[in-house]
């Protein structure tokens, strides 16, 4: 059972999210702040007081922008904390999703709120809160938001077999589709590189473990990813060669 607090500083949308908050059983309370600040003294308190007491809060339903400190303000500065509470970005404005994705939100949910779609992050947040001996999920290491249909979903890294440069954009492909997300690709590269991910052109960045083939034509290198065939630009030929054959000691 959930110890909500919701932050909105627009009263119509912070009653309408408590009102659909109350309904859900997993829910113990649910309570509104106005504002950051508001929001920071009774959180702050509620850590203070410990897990156990009547004011503390498990999971914070936070609107991104409000006079003063944004959403994403609070969110840095609970990170902080020892022992924060978890927290779920509500908004009406879908391009701050890779900030929230980086401050490791359970879930970014848009405005206006639908009750299935507030269900499915009262879900997740109650997995979290379920059980407290379980190590959190690192969203910043182990999933990306995407955008589907005016939802965000959170996309696992290792489903991704590659990704390719849009402008400012990537499109990241799955063995089930492909999202869009409002990252550029040498950001993918630099978070990437650790879950071996490496760059084959400046379009394409690809998962090593998702390579099938290696071919070699005419002096010009491609790899192919299931029923993808991706050039290698002349510049990053040799490194992947090398990381190949490393891999496969040979």
């Amino acid at each position: 059972m959930l110890r909500v607090l919701a932050v909105d500083d627009e009263e119509p949308a912070l009653e309408e999210l408590l009102y659909l908050l109350r309904a859900d059983p997993r829910v113990r309370s649910a309570e509104g702040a106005t504002g950051a600040t508001e929001a920071l003294r009774r959180i702050g308190g509620a850590v203070d007081a410990g897990p156990d007491d009547p004011a503390a809060i498990d999971v914070v339903f936070l609107d991104i922008h409000m006079a003063g400190l944004t959403g994403l303000d609070v969110a840095q500065l609970l990170a902080g904390f020892a022992a924060p509470p978890l927290i779920v970005f509500v908004t009406a404005h879908e391009g701050f999703a890779v900030q929230a994705f980086d401050l490791k939100a359970v879930d970014y949910v848009l405005k206006p709120v639908r009750r299935e779609r507030l269900a499915e992050a009262v879900r997740r947040a109650a997995e979290q809160v379920g059980d407290r001996s379980a190590p959190v999920l690192d969203t910043a290491g182990d999933q990306i938001p995407v955008e589907l249909g005016g939802v965000i979903r959170f996309v696992p890294i290792d489903d991704i077999a590659y990704a390719e440069a849009q402008g400012d954009y990537a499109r990241l492909h799955t063995a089930t589709g492909s999202h869009l997300v409002r990252v550029p690709l040498t950001t993918l590269e630099e978070r990437w590189r650790s879950r071996g991910f490496v760059r084959i052109h400046r379009r394409h960045l690809v998962a090593l473990s998702r390579i099938d083939e290696l071919r070699l034509d005419a002096g010009s290198m491609s790899v192919r990813i299931g029923a993808a065939e991706l050039a290698v630009s002349r510049r990053h030929t040799r490194a992947l060669r090398d990381l190949l054959m490393r891999r496969t000691g040979r």
